[in-house]
């Protein structure tokens, strides 16, 4: 498995501790003493100097985001006589630059979030509660997961800006083919749909790789199904060792051999898109990008008849397991940085970014890729304009859990998920490691994380 792109905390050389440390207060030098005072120092006034504010972002699935995006910054640049700057980078790539510019204290004044990466750096960014209460009364308050993704305690650490919701997205014909006119109920009828689909070269394609979004929102839903827990309600003692776990690991087993594709096992999140546009798989789990990408590009994504694939791609969530299973979908945010020379300017940005006039018209432009992070884009007139295969994202977010279940989100479940755990246990399984012995290897990780 190439852990390039999964390159953990530690392995980069900081450990929680570090990362905990490394956000300490960071001061802004005033120039006092008014015109006298200037001149001595021989620096201009603050407003005569351009200024200047570091965006990083992720690649968006959705290409035309990233045009909608710039394009907002440079008419906020025009009205505000200021210079914002977005840089994109890979999304496997995040979370190490965020590691690199706390540890520097230099990089990006805003940057983006997923999961609950706020809780682990969080004595590194800036306290945006203000910001946070001003779009949950404008906007109709948040949804649960991105609050929890944010907030600690009575401080929020990031403003949510968004939730991409993740369903299965898969082949209507190529299902009808095998019999099956509606979307599974429960795992063992997906297994079973995915077990004749293989048969007939047609097979489920699930990636357990280091990936941010895919590998993750199937394994800690797929634990949730079958009872399991990462530790106790208390989020201080690990629980994960129980029937109900092991029982989740010997189902992926089973599923992995008879259904899935099992070169995918350390796919990232572009594999997948690729794969199914291609006509190598039936079915995976994924944002709306596989079918929106497909919609805009009919003329190079056909399917196996030469006809516009888009026609025949349609979605449904994770099946529900012996408990009904609350799906994963990944919560964005932006964090501002302490170590930020422009902490005040990067709060005014984002209050105009997140505004419902700009967010409005990237959400749109998003068509159901993003779900919003907060009630009131639930109830946007696009959801009586989309495909009906998009319907299901509207009401993706409501049925979300967020990392760390059956304790609170914290810094020590995104170090969880940051090392990949809870999906590498399902990974050495499948591998040829006992189920039994893939979850008590999981254990120990989980305790030198929780209970150290």
């Amino acid at each position: 498995m190439d852990r390039r792109d999964g390159e953990t905390i530690r392995a980069r050389g900081v450990d929680r501790r570090a990362f905990l440390k490394a956000g300490g207060a960071a001061g802004l030098a005033v120039v006092a003493g008014g015109l006298e005072g200037i001149l001595a120092s021989g620096t201009p006034p603050a407003y005569a100097q351009p200024t200047e504010l570091h965006l990083l972002h992720s690649i968006s699935f959705i290409p035309e985001g990233d045009v909608e995006l710039r394009r907002q910054i440079a008419e906020y640049n025009r009205q505000m006589k200021t210079a914002v700057r977005l840089e994109t980078i890979n999304l496997n790539d995040l979370q190490a630059r965020i590691t690199a510019a706390i540890q520097s204290r230099t990089g990006a004044d805003v940057i983006l979030m997923a999961h609950n990466w706020p809780h682990l750096y969080q004595n590194a960014l800036a306290d945006v509660s203000d910001l946070c209460e001003w779009k949950a009364k404008d906007q109709g308050g948040y949804f649960p997961q991105a609050e929890a993704a944010a907030r600690e305690g009575k401080r929020w650490l990031a403003l949510p800006y968004d939730i991409v919701g993740l369903l299965i997205a898969y082949r209507r014909s190529w299902f009808a083919d095998v019999g099956v006119r509606e979307p599974p109920r429960t795992l063992d009828e997906y297994r079973r749909i995915g077990a004749a689909l293989k048969t007939k070269g047609r097979p489920i394609g699930q990636t357990l790789g280091h990936t941010l979004g895919d590998a993750p929102a199937w394994a800690y839903p797929l634990l949730w199904a079958f009872g399991g827990a990462e530790t106790d309600p208390s989020g201080k003692k690990v629980a994960l060792n129980s029937k109900g776990t092991i029982e989740s690991v010997k189902w992926m087993v089973a599923f992995w051999r008879e259904a899935c594709d099992e070169g995918a096992l350390a796919w990232d999140d572009t594999n997948n898109n690729r794969a199914f546009h291609a006509n190598e798989i039936s079915a995976t789990l994924n944002g709306a990008s596989i079918y929106i990408f497909a919609k805009r590009n009919p003329d190079k994504i056909k399917d196996d008849t030469g006809a516009p694939m888009w026609r025949d791609i349609a979605h449904f969530p994770i099946p529900d397991g012996p408990q009904p299973t609350p799906g994963y979908h990944i919560p964005i945010s932006h964090a501002v940085l302490k170590y930020s020379q422009n902490p005040q300017l990067a709060k005014e940005f984002l209050r105009w970014l997140h505004a419902k006039e700009q967010f409005g018209k990237w959400f749109e432009i998003e068509e159901g890729f993003s779900v919003g992070a907060t009630t009131f884009w639930e109830h946007h007139p696009i959801w009586g304009t989309v495909d009906d295969a998009m319907k299901a994202y509207r009401t993706a977010a409501q049925a979300s859990r967020m990392f760390g279940y059956a304790g609170p989100s914290s810094g020590r479940a995104t170090e969880v998920y940051s090392k990949f755990i809870i999906v590498d246990m399902y990974a050495k399984a499948v591998q040829g490691m006992a189920p039994a012995a893939a979850v008590k290897w999981a254990e120990s990780e989980l305790k030198k994380i929780y209970e150290a």
